[in-house]
């Protein structure tokens, strides 16, 4: 149940630099488009980066009806929106298996991934992950006593071993 962009990007990711086009550029390199400057250390600028044109976002879940089964590009400035999208809906499929299958959802969580490009320095998010945890009410054949339970012997068991001697008078 994730989405992860696939290309020509480096490995070595650093992480967060939200809003940090153009940041360190000198005075004069500084233009009304910030996607125009290249930043200090950087090979081209954010309009002219191959690496970010290049970059396809593929999914790589068993789930059907989610977007990016087939390698597709998403602009670094998109990333962000479009990833959170996709991964909403993994949520939603979620959901949707809870209420067919008579079970509930306990937890869903999504991460979003960013990194830099380490050809003009555009932070983007790289992909994401969800995790849900679902929980189904026992059906009849496997609905157990608690004595039957093995988790359930042994807790008990744990609990009676702590309570001998708890009630020991030593005085008398």
């Amino acid at each position: 149940m994730a989405i992860t962009g696939i290309g020509n990007y480096g490995s070595n990711a650093a992480y967060g630099g939200y809003g940090m086009s153009g940041y360190g550029a000198s005075r004069a390199n500084k233009s009304a488009m910030p996607d125009e400057n290249v930043k200090p250390g950087r090979k081209s600028s954010p309009s002219e980066c191959e690496t970010c044109r290049q970059r396809k976002y593929q999914d790589g879940s068993n789930e059907g009806d989610v977007s990016f089964k087939a390698p597709g590009h998403i602009s670094p400035q998109a990333s962000a929106g479009t990833v959170r999208a996709h991964e909403q809906q993994h949520v939603s499929n979620a959901y949707e298996k809870a209420a067919k299958e008579g079970g509930k959802v306990r937890s869903a969580t999504v991460s979003l991934r960013t990194e830099i490009c380490p050809e003009c320095g555009t932070s983007y998010v790289a992909g994401g992950e969800t995790r849900t945890s679902i929980s189904y009410p026992k059906d009849g054949a496997d609905d157990k006593k608690d004595d039957e339970n093995p988790y359930s012997k042994n807790k008990k068991a744990l609990d009676a071993m702590k309570q001998i001697g708890a009630n020991v008078d030593l005085v008398a």
